[in-house]
């Protein structure tokens, strides 16, 4: 796989082995039996308003009965990296500033693989409205974050947001 700028139009000089968003984005929008299902999302964080502590953002989705980092697939023509930021925004109502990219996730979804890409993205203004899709938001610090995570693999993308912190 070539190496390409994570991305480029945000500005960002670090690199990864992936494929281009470009041709990641047309097979997601395909649809077709055995292509992966291409997603993106964030560890949204921000300082405690009470203490100045780290807080991490989780959210409830009913239907899966789960508590996770904001994530959703990305939609025909989107970039990962402007999924993410549409996601975290749906899924908390929160506008956020995106920081580097974290490792991705990959598992099996009815037959199909999904790749999600993650980013740390800090959350600026916004409030949580519950709609159909997540029905509760909490900020929690780092610990109890970890805890509160229903799948190993949420985990393993917030250990390493944390390992990189120099908040």
């Amino acid at each position: 796989m070539p190496l390409i700028p994570s991305s480029p139009s945000r500005g960002r000089g670090t690199t990864r082995a992936t494929r281009s968003p470009e041709r990641s984005t047309a097979i997601a929008s395909t649809g077709a039996a055995g292509t992966p299902i291409l997603a993106a999302g964030a560890v949204l964080w921000r300082r405690s308003p009470v203490d100045g502590g780290l807080e991490i953002a989780l959210v409830h989705r009913p239907k899966y009965d789960d508590w996770s980092l904001p994530k959703g697939k990305l939609k025909r023509g989107e970039t990962a990296l402007d999924g993410a930021l549409r996601e975290v925004e749906e899924e908390t109502g929160f506008d956020c500033v995106p920081g580097r990219e974290l490792p991705s996730t990959t598992y099996p979804v009815q037959g199909r693989t999904k790749i999600v890409r993650y980013w740390a993205a800090e959350a600026r203004e916004g409030s949580f409205a519950p709609s159909r899709e997540v029905d509760r938001m909490v900020w929690l610090p780092p610990t109890a974050a970890r805890n509160r995570l229903t799948h190993e693999r949420d985990r393993a993308v917030l250990d390493a947001f944390l390992r990189g912190t120099a908040l």
